[in-house]
C-alpha cells in the first residue's frame, strides 16, 4: 500500500488549505454571529450570508464536489485522494458545506449518481451538485433500536402508480435547513421478502402533503442551526412510484454502498478536528504558566501530548488503509477496516479534544475556542452511522470466521 500523495492530490491539498486559511478559519466567529440567536423554532433559521460567499468563491476556484470520484459530476478523486482534503475540511465545523462536500448531501448525491434514474438525476441531483438546494436522509426511527435497521417500522407501500409512505423518523440531519427540499426515505415495502430485500429508498419532496417536521432535537443543548436534526412524521404521504430509487427492495443494497465513502469522510474530518485540537493544546501548554512553569512541564501533559500524536497517526493510517481498500477491492472487501475506523476515529478525536479542553481550563468549555463544539461532534459520531458496539460486533464476526 502506497499512501503517498499524487501530484494532483498535493495540488488540491495546497489549494484547499489556502482557501481554509484565507476565507474560513479567520471568519468562524463572524459565521456564528450571522447565525444569530438559535432556538428550537427552525422556521426562523437563516443561512449566514458568509456561507453563500464561501460557496461562490469555492465554486469559482474549482474546489467543488471534491468527494465525487466520477469526473462527470465531481473532481475525479478516489477515496484515497479525497481523504486528506476531508481532513483539512475537518478543521472547521462549517467548512465542508462551503465546498459542497457536507453530509448528508454527499451520501445522497452518491446514491443518485450510482442508482438514480435519468429523471431523478435531472430533477434532484443537478441542483444538489450546483449547491442550490440541500437534502436529508430519513432512516433512524424513535420507536425501535435503529442500530439494527431490520427493525424499521416505517413503510413505503406501492399502490398502483404511487408509493404510500407512513411512519416517523428522527435524527434527520439537515431537515431544518431553509434550502432543504428533498429527502431520501428508507422504509419497508414488502415485509414477506428476505430480511435484506424488504426495504426501499424513495425520494420525497419536503413539501409533499403529509410530511410534517414535528420538532428539532438539540444535541448537547445545541440545535446545530441552520441544518438541525429533526423528528419528522409521514402520514399517508403519496409520491409517484418513479420516485423509488433503483427499484423496490433495494434499500439495503443502496445503504451499504452509501455508507462506505461517508464513513471515510466522517473519519478523516474527525482526524482534522483532532489535529486542530492538538494544535490548540500545544499552543496553550507552551504559552500558559502555572506554578512557575509552562503547562507543558506540569503533571503528565507531555505524555498526553505524545499519546495524542501517536493516536492521531494510527487513526489516519487506518483510515487511509480503509480508503485504499475501498478503491482497490470495493466496500465489501474493506468491511473490517471501515468498521474499525468508525470505532477508532471518533474515540481518538474525543480523547484528544477532551485533553485540549482540560488544558484550557474554563475556556475549554466556552465558545471562545472551538473545542466544546468539536467534542460534541466527536461524541455524536460514536453513534452516527452505527454505534461503536455494532461495528465491534461486525469486526469480531469477521475475525471469528477465520477460525471456523
Amino acid at each position: 500500500m502506497d499512501f503517498s500523495h499524487s501530484p494532483k492530490t498535493q495540488e488540491m491539498i495546497a489549494r484547499v488549505k489556502a482557501f481554509m486559511n484565507e476565507h474560513i478559519i479567520p471568519n468562524e466567529q463572524k459565521y456564528v454571529e450571522q447565525l444569530g440567536e438559535v432556538t428550537g423554532d427552525w422556521t426562523r433559521w437563516t443561512v449566514p450570508p458568509l456561507m453563500e460567499e464561501w460557496k461562490e468563491k469555492a465554486k469559482a476556484a474549482g474546489l467543488w464536489n471534491l468527494f465525487l470520484p466520477d469526473e462527470e459530476y465531481g473532481a475525479g478523486l478516489n477515496n484515497l485522494e479525497y481523504a486528506p482534503l476531508a481532513e483539512i475540511m475537518g478543521y472547521s465545523p462549517f467548512a465542508s458545506e462551503a465546498f459542497n462536500c457536507s453530509a448528508p448531501d454527499t451520501g445522497n448525491m452518491e446514491v443518485l449518481v450510482k442508482y438514480g434514474s435519468p429523471a431523478q438525476k435531472k430533477q434532484w441531483l443537478e441542483p444538489l451538485l450546483e449547491g442550490t438546494i440541500r437534502s436529508v436522509f430519513f432512516m433512524t426511527e424513535p420507536g425501535v433500536a435503529s442500530s439494527d435497521a431490520t427493525n424499521m417500522e416505517a413503510t413505503c407501500v406501492i399502490e398502483n402508480d404511487e408509493v404510500v409512505i407512513n411512519g416517523r423518523k428522527w435524527w434527520s440531519s439537515g431537515v431544518g435547513h431553509p434550502q432543504c427540499k428533498i429527502g431520501i426515505f428508507m422504509g419497508v415495502t414488502d415485509p414477506s421478502a428476505n430480511r435484506h430485500a424488504q426495504h426501499s429508498m424513495v425520494l420525497v419532496p419536503l413539501d409533499t402533503p403529509g410530511v410534517k417536521i414535528e420538532r428539532m432535537l438539540p444535541v448537547f443543548n445545541r440545535y446545530d442551526a441552520p441544518e438541525g436534526h429533526g423528528e419528522v412524521s409521514f402520514t399517508n404521504v403519496r409520491v409517484p412510484v418513479s420516485n423509488i430509487i433503483a427499484g423496490p427492495g433495494r434499500g439495503f443494497e443502496i445503504a451499504q454502498g452509501r455508507l462506505g465513502p461517508g464513513r471515510i469522510h466522517h473519519c478523516m474530518r474527525l482526524i482534522g478536528a483532532s489535529e486542530r485540537a492538538l494544535k490548540h493544546l500545544c499552543e496553550r501548554a507552551t504559552s500558559r504558566v502555572a506554578f512557575g512553569k509552562p503547562l507543558a512541564s506540569l503533571g503528565g501533559n507531555r505524555d498526553i501530548i505524545a499519546n495524542s500524536r501517536i493516536d492521531i497517526e494510527c487513526a489516519r493510517l487506518l483510515t487511509l488503509k480503509a480508503a485504499y481498500l475501498m478503491d482497490t477491492v470495493g466496500v465489501f472487501g474493506a468491511m473490517t477496516e471501515i468498521s474499525a475506523i468508525k470505532v477508532v476515529a471518533p474515540n481518538v478525536a474525543q480523547k484528544v479534544i477532551d485533553a485540549a479542553i482540560q488544558i484550557h481550563g474554563g475556556g475549554g468549555v466556552s465558545d471562545d475556542f472551538p473545542l466544546a463544539a468539536m467534542f460534541g461532534w466527536a461524541r455524536v459520531l460514536r453513534l452516527a452511522d452505527g454505534p461503536d458496539e455494532v461495528h465491534r460486533g461486525l469486526i469480531a464476526k469477521f475475525e471469528l470466521n477465520k477460525y471456523k
